[in-house]
């Protein structure tokens, strides 16, 4: 016998009866959509994306006569040694992509200079065109360069072929995003916007490196060397990082000798809890584009964001591209002379010493001014 059913279960049932299979068929597709994706997604990470689009530091790869191409693919995963990722993501993309594409037999022997910027594809284009190899060199930029000394430095040595573009992209400032640095608010207000970002570092590009590759190069270097640790420590002193970075500028310029650089950040930092203004030569002497140790009054006076004489807080932005040992300076400036009230200092005779001497007082620094000064001119 029959279980009665009323009238609404028996419509409901009909209306399923017939959603069942477009249902089945939504959630097949689905299905199938999430699986392409993935797919989508392991050729773009194997084939398509480099190992580092931001990373073009030149790698020399020497391919041997008769090298199968497993060996090749080997070649090139190695290609920075046992425990760094080399050229591509897995030998196994590599013999994939060469056997599908049909290029295993075309590969050719050579010496080769390729960068984990490069594409597997791209890789591939290079080895069996045998292109010869892209020429590297390398080049030094000491720790104080200006931005406007970098693109002059890399001018003489050739490596620029003119120093516009250069200091037009350092002007502007767009490549900081692109290098996973926060934007500058004010870069309006800057000389240059990157300028205390290049860090100071021994580097090798392509000999035909355009001016924003070696920028970039630059600034990612940056990224490695200001640590998290660093980012921290900046947050424990209530500073940004390009505060901290505008502060070892000061320092970089400020201090020759090293033991002086942790000092001459505890009297910035003194002067700076004070509300004291900084009244920084160096600062002066970036805003003039002059190098000297006095000033005139009307000097003093100048009109400009970074004139720490004229304004109180830290300039607009750094002054020059500080090395490690003045950054450290800017996040851990001497205890003893934090403690102790230091807020001047001056040079001595520069003739006979890079260190400077440092005083609590204003009447102390008065009598080290009329000492030395003979000495500044």
């Amino acid at each position: 016998m029959s279980q009665w059913k009323d009238p609404d279960t028996l419509r409901r049932e009909r209306i399923w009866s017939i959603l069942r299979p477009i249902v089945a068929i939504l959630l097949s597709i689905g299905m199938v959509a999430v699986a392409m994706i993935g797919a989508v997604r392991y050729v773009l990470s194997h084939f398509v994306y480099p190992v580092d689009a931001d990373d073009n530091t030149p790698i020399q790869v020497v391919i041997p006569s008769g090298a199968s191409a497993s060996k090749i693919a080997s070649l090139l995963y190695y290609a920075r040694g046992q425990d760094e990722p080399g050229l591509i993501v897995s030998t196994a993309s590599f013999k994939v992509y060469v056997d599908f594409t049909g290029k295993a037999n075309a590969l050719r022997a050579g010496t080769y200079v390729l960068s984990r910027n490069m594409t597997i594809p791209e890789i591939v284009n290079i080895l069996c065109a045998g292109n010869e190899a892209r020429r590297a060199t390398r080049f030094t930029i000491p720790e104080g360069y200006t931005a406007q000394a970098v693109a002059q430095a890399l001018f003489e040595a050739g490596i620029l072929e003119e120093q516009e573009e250069f200091l037009a992209l350092c002007k502007d400032g767009t490549l900081l995003s692109a290098s996973y640095l926060d934007p500058i608010q004010n870069a309006g207000d800057r000389r240059y916007a990157l300028e205390g970002y290049l860090f100071p570092d021994t580097y090798e590009v392509y000999e035909d490196a355009t001016a924003a590759e070696i920028l970039k190069k630059m600034l990612n270097r940056f990224t490695v060397v200001f640590t998290e640790e660093d980012a921290d420590r900046a947050r424990m002193l209530n500073m940004t990082t390009d505060q901290v970075l505008t502060l070892a500028s000061m320092i970089e310029k400020e201090a020759a000798a090293a033991e002086d650089f942790p000092r001459v950040s505890a009297v910035f930092h003194n002067r700076l809890s004070q509300g004291m203004a900084l009244e920084s030569c160096a600062t002066l002497s970036y805003t003039l584009g002059v190098q000297k140790y006095t000033f005139t009054e009307e000097e003093l006076a100048t009109v400009s964001p970074y004139n720490t004489y004229k304004n109180r807080g830290l300039p607009v932005g750094p002054i020059c591209n500080p090395g490690r040992a003045a950054i450290e300076a800017a996040l851990y400036p001497s205890e003893e002379y934090l403690s102790e009230g230091y807020l001047y200092f001056c040079n001595m005779n520069p003739k006979q010493t890079n260190r400077l001497v440092f005083s609590k007082t204003y009447e102390e620094h008065h009598k080290n001014v009329v000492q030395y000064s003979p000495f500044w001119e």
